[in-house]
């Protein structure tokens, strides 16, 4: 029986990566949307098995009954990655309640409470697994970006406790933890070529490696509740600005 995998936000950047090493693997590839159906569909196009579904994850109930609703007729649900994320930026000195409000539901409230359904509903041979993906930054902190660090944070802390509470023993919940890859918020492409760069290996980590760590998280080998950092030894530095910032200087 063909094996199935829910990526959330995998229409576009590192979850469309994710979505085609799965895809290359044999999974069966639901891609979840917000705003992007027509690359979510197109790349849906392009997967040897694949669909898309849509939600707006800042409503949390409506993406609890997608799942449940998914979980009702996937046969072997195997692996949720929780991918989609909000990035605005906020300061320390000047957290905004709106921009607060958004990042602690997309990016902690809701795909904990999809784990939960998952973990609860989800039908699968050999155990579920439960991929979250948070940041470099919960090991090498700044204050910049501060509503997105804070839920990110507020989601890391669920890994091992959503794992302790797994209702089956072959169960697995696990973090995976990205350093700067692509370009984000409204970085130049020299930009990134330098701050990509901010790490220990002074190299920029290709996405593709951090596909290849979910494909071998969703066999379940590595302890339930264990976080992989997948950022060239940037989480092992102390920087004390997002490299946004730091790569302007």
């Amino acid at each position: 029986m063909q094996p199935s995998i829910l990526i959330t936000g995998g229409a576009k950047r590192i979850g469309s990566v994710i979505a085609r090493a799965f895809g290359q693997a044999g999974w069966h590839v639901v891609l979840h949307y917000g705003r992007s159906r027509d690359a979510a569909e197109a790349l849906a196009a392009t997967l040897p098995s694949a669909e898309t579904v849509s939600c707006d994850l800042a409503d949390s109930d409506a993406a609890v009954a997608m799942v449940e609703t998914l979980a009702g007729r996937l046969a072997d649900w195997r692996v949720l990655v929780n991918c989609a994320a909000v990035f605005r930026n906020d300061s320390a000195l000047a957290l905004d309640p709106a921009t607060f409000a958004e990042a602690i539901t997309v990016n902690a409230l809701t795909p904990t409470r999809m784990a939960q359904a998952f973990l609860t509903h989800a039908q699968a041979g050999g155990g579920r697994r439960v991929i979250a993906l948070t940041d470099q930054k919960l090991l090498n902190p700044n204050p910049d970006f501060f509503s997105y660090t804070m839920a990110k944070h507020a989601f890391a802390g669920t890994v091992r406790l959503l794992a302790m509470a797994a209702p089956d023993p072959a169960d697995r919940v696990y973090g995976l933890a990205p350093g700067a890859m692509l370009p984000s918020f409204d970085q130049h492409p020299d930009e990134h070529l330098r701050s990509g760069r901010m790490n220990l290996l002074e190299r920029i980590t290709d996405p593709a490696e951090l596909a290849q760590a979910a494909v071998f998280l969703s066999a379940g080998w590595l302890a339930s509740g264990e976080t992989l950092f997948v950022d060239s030894g940037q989480h092992l530095l102390s920087q004390p600005r997002d490299v946004l910032y730091l790569a302007r200087q």
